[in-house]
């Protein structure tokens, strides 16, 4: 593959490597509220604090974290810090971003972390309907891609000007990569729906293949035509391990879940543990799709595109 490369130029927005860090870390919490969440389900801790906005009546007091309080009451002290640093977050990103897009993009996020809130309060008054609880879930999973992509978007890689890949090949891995990443999100709403007994298993199964076919399918294709770029090959390879290791955990969840569970009084450990690192993982394997679409979709050019064939000034192009 010929390379040409042409004197790098710097984009219209400096790095800022504190407002970088702290959207790394926001970023992280949320996964840390993912992983609350899902303990709060696998634990069948939902409705262990019966009112909302309160807990027991109260705002501000911290009850008694014995049994499912401390899972659903930790859940909802998690939640509050995430919201404070989402606001800290579009704050800081109007303050400093000059793309407009971005700021737009830090209110959403903001935006999101609300409606969150609201969903997770909707859950506990209305006992928990499946509905409504998977769409807290799904919500969730999206406020995570949203909190990352912030934390991309001011990553000194993303302040750099990209290098821009000419193919013609078929399919196009800007088409590829949205249709993996629509089929990953559906199959997390279904594994969400699954989870708060809102569908059979069998949909989800479904899912599973279509998403195991499709990412696959994505991440070979990176890989085969573009493996000596490491912005689009570290992505590719990451997904991949992610989609093996979700597999394996999926098969650990049926077992532990479905099987083992089966006439048990109160959730098992292995279930709790299995089920809670499927959630998890499946969040990643959502996330790292995510940057894979991203990373494509700035750094491909179709060939078809005459406006893209040009000499583009300060970039490099591989053709």
């Amino acid at each position: 593959m010929e390379a040409i490369t042409t004197t790098p130029k710097a984009q219209g927005t400096p790095y800022n490597r504190a407002h970088h860090r702290f959207t790394v870390i926001a970023a992280s919490c949320v996964f840390l509220l993912i992983v609350a969440g899902a303990l709060v389900t696998s634990n069948d801790a939902g409705l262990s604090v019966p009112d909302w906005p309160t807990s027991f009546g109260s705002l501000y007091r911290i009850p008694p974290l014995v049994g499912g309080v401390k899972f659903e009451h930790g859940h909802r002290m998690l939640a509050e810090l995430i919201g404070l640093l989402t606001i800290g977050v579009a704050v800081w990103t109007q303050k400093v971003d000059q793309r407009r897009w971005m700021r737009v993009l830090g209110w959403s996020a903001l935006g999101t972390v609300i409606a969150q809130g609201v969903l997770g309060g909707l859950t506990v008054l209305f006992y928990l309907p499946p509905a409504i609880s998977t769409a807290h879930a799904t919500l969730a999973q999206t406020f995570f891609c949203i909190m990352v992509s912030i934390a991309f978007f001011t990553s000194k890689s993303w302040v750099r000007e990209p290098e821009l890949v000419l193919s013609s090949l078929r399919p196009r891995l800007t088409s590829l990569s949205m249709w993996a990443l629509g089929a990953v999100w559906m199959q997390l709403i279904m594994g969400a729906a699954f989870r708060h007994s809102g569908i059979r298993l069998l949909p989800h199964i479904i899912g599973a293949t279509v998403v195991f076919c499709m990412v696959n399918w994505l991440a070979f294709a990176t890989l085969k035509r573009h493996g000596n770029i490491p912005r689009l090959a570290t992505p590719a390879r990451n997904l991949l391990v992610l989609l093996a290791i979700q597999i394996a955990l999926g098969l650990a969840s049926y077992v532990t879940r479905v099987l083992w569970s089966r006439g048990v009084a109160a959730p098992l450990t292995s279930m709790v543990i299995s089920t809670v690192a499927h959630v998890a993982c499946g969040a990643l394997v959502l996330v790292t799709t995510v940057i894979l679409t991203i990373q494509i979709h700035r750094h491909m050019a179709e060939q078809e595109d005459p406006v893209l064939q040009r000499d583009i000034p300060g970039r490099t192009v591989r053709a």
